[in-house]
């Protein structure tokens, strides 16, 4: 039987769109309902334990359930939601076995980064790190833990722009799913955002000064800090945690 002009048409379509490197539709909207999905889940707007349901967020977003589908997946690879065949899926639990390992190559290489930022910053970046800090300060202020949160995220990314190194800042970014999720519980405890707003003035006050010793000395004692208090945030929090 002749194939339609209509139908041809869209396969040239798809075709030319397929050459040019072009993601179907289905794809790209997988990947920003994953994103979504994903600062959801770290930020801790979905909890551990709660449900999650395919339709409400096909409904929510004004899409199909397929990727959705195709995003949850992707969140379950990441061990951040947990499919029950027959049951349904849910917010995973933070896995303490996890954590200590993932904290541990987090220091090592933000060790580094701290060291190449003190022998390689400019007087304009350590300008834009002072910046960076004094939107903590004002976030802590306002008591606005996700403000404090985004401008802790830059001023460690910053770091490793800074020692000319942004990949390593992109390879953390892989290994501290859990972590992020861990410290977002430690934000609301009493004096955590403002001892940690001292931990980066002193790995800032390293750079500046352009000591690599003591800005790498700052950044691991600011990241053992995360490693001491697992516990202790755990017993605060214990339905969070996987045991």
């Amino acid at each position: 039987m002749p194939v339609r002009a209509g139908k041809a048409s869209d396969k040239a379509m798809t075709a030319a769109r397929l050459r040019r490197g072009a993601r179907p539709r289905s794809a790209t909207a997988a990947a920003r309902i994953y994103q979504l999905l994903r600062g959801e889940l770290i930020s801790l707007q979905r909890k551990p334990g709660d449900i999650v349901s395919e339709a409400e967020i096909a409904l929510a977003n004004g899409v199909s359930r397929t990727p959705v589908r195709e995003a949850i997946l992707k969140l379950a690879d990441d061990g951040l939601v947990d499919i029950f065949p027959q049951s349904g899926i849910c917010v995973s639990r933070i896995p303490m076995a996890a954590l200590p390992e993932a904290i541990l190559v987090r220091k090592a290489l933000e060790e580094t980064t701290a060291r190449l930022a003190a022998e390689r910053a400019t007087s304009s970046q350590v300008m834009a790190l002072h910046a960076i800090l004094e939107r903590q300060r004002e976030a802590n202020a306002a008591s606005d833990n996700d403000a404090f949160h985004q401008a802790d995220e830059l001023f460690h990314a910053t770091v490793a722009e800074v020692a000319r190194h942004p990949g390593i800042w992109a390879l953390i970014q892989q290994v501290k799913v859990h972590v992020d999720r861990y410290r977002r519980l430690t934000l609301p405890q009493e004096g955590r955002i403002a001892r940690a707003i001292g931990e980066h003035e002193a790995i800032l006050a390293g750079i500046e000064a352009r000591d690599p010793a003591q800005a790498r000395s700052a950044m691991e004692a600011h990241l053992e800090r995360l490693l001491r208090d697992i516990s202790a945030t755990q017993n605060i929090n214990p339905d969070f945690f996987e045991p």
